[in-house]
């Protein structure tokens, strides 16, 4: 068996470790969706290496025990709408 399909890739962002025991296919599908919700320091690790990750870091959203499994997807949420700029100032012209 390849071990590209066994159940022991986790995925890790800079919020901290956001899935574990998945095939790779699983992860980097997790990968693209939490990319479309703009979060950053995404990539792929082992299990094991996860498990190093989280007892070295103190992030908040990690813990030093295993990391959580993969959740099924859940629908996207809209984004809020973006603030408006404030109008431009006019310039003085100079004659």
């Amino acid at each position: 068996m390849s071990e590209l399909r066994e159940q022991r890739w986790s995925v890790v962002s800079e919020r901290g470790c956001e899935a574990a025991g998945a095939t790779y296919e699983e992860a980097a599908g997790l990968v693209r969706r939490l990319r479309g919700d703009k979060v950053h320091g995404l990539c792929v690790i082992s299990d094991e290496a996860a498990r190093r990750y989280n007892s070295n870091n103190n992030h908040a959203n990690t813990t030093a025990t295993e990391p959580p499994p993969v959740a099924a997807p859940e629908a996207a949420t809209p984004a809020p709408p973006a603030k408006k700029r404030a109008p431009r100032r006019k310039s003085a012209k100079l004659s």
